[in-house]
């Protein structure tokens, strides 16, 4: 069974909200397929959606942290993108961290239909203690991950791929299915079509393919 590939320019906005608990009194349920986008606030995180999007769908500012809520965009009616609220950026008040560290954490761990998260991280700055607790809550929960390592055009080929391998075998105790590691530029386009490949696999697990073909059936 097979379908073709996701157009991930067809993401729209659809809804922001504070909290998983908001979130999901707009959304239509726990359905489908949901994949986030987390990382620190100056990682990159809304260069690499707009870059993946080619759109400006979401909002890149010279100031990081100031993205508090989460931001779901919908590819189609059984997929979506979300956005989740940079952190660890120094400037932002204690208590306000803790607050986005639970609307992480909830989110993470509460949302049936979280597909894969992509975990963006600086390549000059990999493995943060919030990034390795990211990727730990989202392996725990068995979602796989793809850590982006933004701003590699940075660094030159052969610096690039040395930081991209140490990396790897900083995560190898992991299941390598598990946890993917690539190189990325938002301004220089590194990486994007491998990003995509993943995040076109995630958007199309077994059972989802199997539920649009019964739809499109009784459609008939």
């Amino acid at each position: 069974m097979s379908e073709s590939r996701i157009d991930f320019r067809k993401a729209e906005f659809l809804i922001s909200a504070p909290d998983i608990a908001h979130l999901n009194e707009y959304l239509p349920g726990d359905v489908g397929v949901e994949i986030a986008f987390a990382g620190r606030s100056n990682a990159g995180k809304s260069s690499a959606l707009n870059l993946l999007t080619e759109q400006k769908i979401a909002r890149t500012s010279k100031t990081p942290g100031r993205t508090q809520l989460i931001n779901v965009f919908k590819l189609d009616k059984h997929r979506r993108l979300v956005d989740l609220p940079g952190y660890g950026f120094a400037q932002v008040p204690l208590a306000l961290k803790k607050k986005w560290q639970q609307a992480l954490g909830e989110y993470l761990l509460k949302r049936d239909c979280l597909s894969g998260v992509v975990v963006l991280m600086d390549i000059r700055h990999p493995l943060k203690d919030l990034d390795m607790q990211m990727i730990e809550w989202a392996v725990e929960s068995h979602i796989p991950v793809l850590a982006l390592l933004t701003k590699a055009d940075k660094l030159g080929q052969s610096d690039r791929m040395k930081m991209v391998n140490e990396v790897r075998k900083k995560l190898s105790h992991f299941d390598r299915d598990a946890v993917k590691v690539e190189p990325f530029s938002s301004l220089k386009g590194i990486g994007k079509n491998k990003a995509l490949s993943i995040l076109d696999a995630w958007c199309k697990p077994e059972w989802l393919l199997q539920q649009i073909e019964a739809e499109a059936a009784d459609d008939e």
